[in-house]
């Protein structure tokens, strides 16, 4: 048995503040979908494994002390696979999926994850994952998949929830506060150092922005989503013929769809922002990743990738500096206030109009059986439910997107919502087939 410390990384306690203070937070969702049914014994099983450890067998544990480091502890998820007693046609299937995005998960009550399966019309059927982001990144709800489809999750020796008496966490809390004291002075210096090195850059982005009208609108909203399919060989033949990569391509791809739905900067260019994975071997992190930012040019893009490429490399060599540089302030996560975290998301908010792309790669072939069989078809993406139109303009607006890539395929998730647009999923689809062909890219747009 491989025993990790119960502690919360301090990523994860910012993402678990975070959610409390917003009231709201980001969920990782996959979809598989089979065009026969399911074995539901065998996701029957997947649903036992996924709650008898690994990186989703968990939930949060509060510290006693208001500035206190919190802690993992056992959590077997929801107590069974939720399936659905009527069949509902293929068409209806993104509802589906929304649907599934909006039943409650959370990191600390729990269940921090939950698994539904909807049969559909003509003998298929659809399985949805939904998981708190704050229990695990993309990544590390792969590994946990995988593991339970193996049959291998990991005991993470974590304790049962209220193992420890109030006396005694306050005591070991206490003396971890105390040893932390030391690291505080020097987050503080990091965090003025981040604020003098940014001040500019961020200047400069928010007079870029032009602020929308607000709605005045409160009550929460879906943005659309739609998934394109692309053949895995015609998409890096045109990759290369671009002079990029298949990651290159994909960052081409975002600057497209954001140049259709206006989703700019001043001059042109759009803003990338990608998750880089820094997890490692053994790793618990619910969340192991740092970010880099590129600009893009979509009008070079769908001619010459060198460029963007060259951007790319250049950030990535850089990107263990800045997570150095950005983890700096971290210790002082448990003393802010959860009125600080929310003015620190109205001030960054207001920042360009950036344009989220996960690139999640080629998964473990496991991973794509989650009843033990392999699904003709699967797709991720982040979603965020309780977003209002008045969030949505503080946002600027949204643009994610998720890609997967199989044997065969490369799949790419789009979720899009910008202030005074028709937000449908039609008018969605039919920009991003447009951004496909900007690129001389085939493909369904479901």
């Amino acid at each position: 048995m491989t025993v990790a410390d119960n502690t919360i990384d301090l990523g994860d306690q910012a993402s678990f503040t975070g959610l409390r203070a917003l009231g709201r937070g980001p969920l990782i969702q996959y979809t598989w979908i089979y065009e026969h049914p399911v074995d539901l014994d065998g996701l029957r099983r997947l649903h036992r494994n996924l709650g008898s450890g690994g990186l989703l067998g968990r939930r949060i544990e509060r510290s006693p002390l208001p500035f206190g480091r919190h802690r993992w502890v056992r959590s077997t998820g929801p107590l069974d696979l939720d399936i659905a007693t009527e069949t509902r046609p293929v068409a209806e299937l993104n509802d589906w999926i929304n649907e599934r995005a909006y039943i409650p998960v959370d990191p600390e009550y729990g269940p921090p994850w939950h698994l539904g399966v909807q049969p559909l019309e003509g003998g298929g059927a659809a399985v949805s994952l939904v998981a708190s982001h704050t229990v695990g990144d993309g990544l590390a709800v792969t590994e946990a998949v995988t593991e339970a489809v193996n049959g291998e999750p990991r005991d993470l020796g974590y304790p049962a929830p209220g193992t420890r008496s109030r006396r005694q966490a306050l005591r070991e809390d206490l003396r971890q506060t105390v040893r932390s004291v030391p690291s505080w002075f020097k987050a503080v210096v990091g965090a003025v150092k981040i604020a003098r090195d940014q001040k500019g850059d961020l200047a400069a982005s928010a007079k870029s922005v032009k602020a929308p009208v607000s709605s005045g609108i409160t009550t929460p909203v879906t943005p659309p989503f739609v998934t394109a399919h692309i053949e895995i060989e015609e998409w890096h033949q045109r990759a290369k013929a671009l002079g990029g990569t298949s990651n290159v391509m994909f960052a081409a791809l975002a600057a497209q769809v954001g140049q259709v739905v206006g989703r700019l900067g001043d001059d042109g260019r759009a803003m990338l922002s990608f998750p880089v994975n820094i997890r490692t071997e053994g790793d618990t992190r619910g969340n192991a990743l740092s970010t880099i930012t590129v600009m893009a040019d979509p009008e070079k893009v769908s001619t010459d990738l060198s460029e963007l490429r060259g951007d790319i490399k250049r950030e990535l060599a850089g990107v263990d500096e800045w997570t150095r540089m950005m983890l700096t302030p971290l210790p002082l996560t448990p003393l802010v206030p959860k009125f600080a975290v929310r003015r620190l998301e109205k001030m960054v908010l207001k920042v360009g109009k950036p344009i989220g792309c996960s690139n999640l790669g080629l998964f473990p072939a496991a991973f794509n059986r989650p009843d033990g069989t392999d699904a003709d078809n699967f797709h991720a993406r982040l979603v965020e439910p309780g977003l209002t139109p008045v969030d949505l303009e503080r946002l600027n607006g949204h643009l994610f997107l998720v890609l997967c890539q199989t044997p065969t395929s490369i799949i790419v998730t789009v979720t899009a919502w910008e202030p005074g647009e028709s937000n449908t999923k039609a008018a969605l689809a039919d920009s991003t087939r447009k951004a496909l062909d900007e690129l001389g890219l085939t493909g369904t747009v479901d």
